[in-house]
């Protein structure tokens, strides 16, 4: 497929102007040659704050009147992911490169019927923005570079008061997304499909072992607790242990994940990346300040595919890699005790 034209300025439309939007927005507008015309969400009050708030000409409530309208180039999905399917089918039917919220789809079969009726009329990528965490993207660069040998075993643990409820208050994960509180399936499609695609990208291929669930809030339809077991390369051993109705931590999830080699241990625990007994001080980040970047990031990621026509780091193709593990967890799990 022919890039877009260097020197040409995007035309890029929104589609969704919810919570999440507006950190997809502060990418956008922080990217280069690219002009944001349109945003569209069926309430137009939500649409008309957001478009304001960055400086966007045309709203709409209807997708498909806002492409045949905008001549755009590419669009940034941001709605629930009910809608992903559809709005990326029209998207691609009016010849507009899509980016995608993560998840892509519901299910596996649902996102591989997608791919393939897309097929590669498009650009299409989809918006998994734990890749482009700073702490994960230094990570990555240290293991590739063999900082602490053989990768031999690793574990991550996952936690937030996301979902913890205190004293009849809601909790903030469902005060911003209250649909939430009806989803089957919860933690691991929700929250730790960004973790499963981090280890993914870290540790290479993997494959679901064994996956426990579990519900702390009663008021939830699915999972907050999560253990789940899987495997690697050359007998490397994982274990990605969530709960996300922890009391006493914070609303945003932090991680902790030790990486075993056979010649160190690099463990990156909320804030901090360090390698265990080397005498080098500890990486520090500003966990605040990059919950912005990695959006932005993404966003500069996909612009920059669609300028040169290299594959995005979180294509479609290796989404659904992602998806897989995710629904392999659901299946090993079974129901829930």
């Amino acid at each position: 497929m022919t890039p877009v034209a260097t020197g040409r300025r995007l035309r890029v439309g929104i589609a969704g102007a919810g919570a999440i939007s507006r950190f997809h927005l502060a990418g956008w507008r922080d990217t280069a040659d690219i002009d944001l015309v349109a945003i569209c969400d069926p309430d137009i009050d939500r649409a008309r704050d957001q478009a304001v708030g960055f400086g966007i000409p045309a709203t709409y409530t209807d997708f498909a009147t806002m492409l045949a309208r905008e001549q755009l180039d590419a669009v940034d999905i941001i709605t629930p992911v009910a809608t992903h399917a559809p709005l990326t089918r029209l998207a691609a039917d009016a010849g507009v490169h899509v980016c995608c919220q993560k998840p892509l789809c519901p299910t596996v079969r649902e996102a591989t019927e997608l791919i393939a009726s897309v097929g590669e009329r498009v650009r299409f990528m989809v918006h998994e923005n734990y890749r482009f965490r700073p702490h994960y993207a230094l990570m990555r660069r240290w293991l590739s570079a063999g900082k602490i040998g053989r990768i031999l075993h690793a574990r991550m643990t996952v936690r937030s008061a996301s979902c913890y409820t205190a004293d009849g208050t809601e909790p903030p994960l469902l005060e911003r997304q209250p649909y939430l509180r009806r989803f089957p399936r919860l933690l691991i499609f929700e929250v730790l499909i960004h973790q499963l695609d981090a280890m993914r990208t870290l540790l290479g291929p993997l494959v679901v072992c064994s996956a426990r669930i579990a519900r702390v809030n009663p008021a939830l339809a699915g999972e907050d607790v999560a253990v789940i077991t899987l495997a690697g390369a050359d007998g490397m051993t994982v274990v990605l242990d969530g709960n996300i109705s922890a009391p006493g931590y914070p609303p945003l999830p932090v991680d902790r994940f030790e990486v075993m080699g056979s010649e160190a241990t690099l463990i990156y625990d909320r804030d901090r990346l360090y390698v265990e007994g080397a005498a080098e001080e500890p990486t520090y980040f500003d966990l605040a300040a990059n919950y912005q970047v990695c959006f932005t990031e993404a966003v500069r990621a996909f612009v920059h595919g669609l300028r040169s026509g290299q594959p995005f780091e979180t294509d479609r193709l290796d989404n659904l890699e992602t998806l897989k593990l995710m629904e392999a967890c659901y299946d090993t799990a079974g129901r829930m005790p």
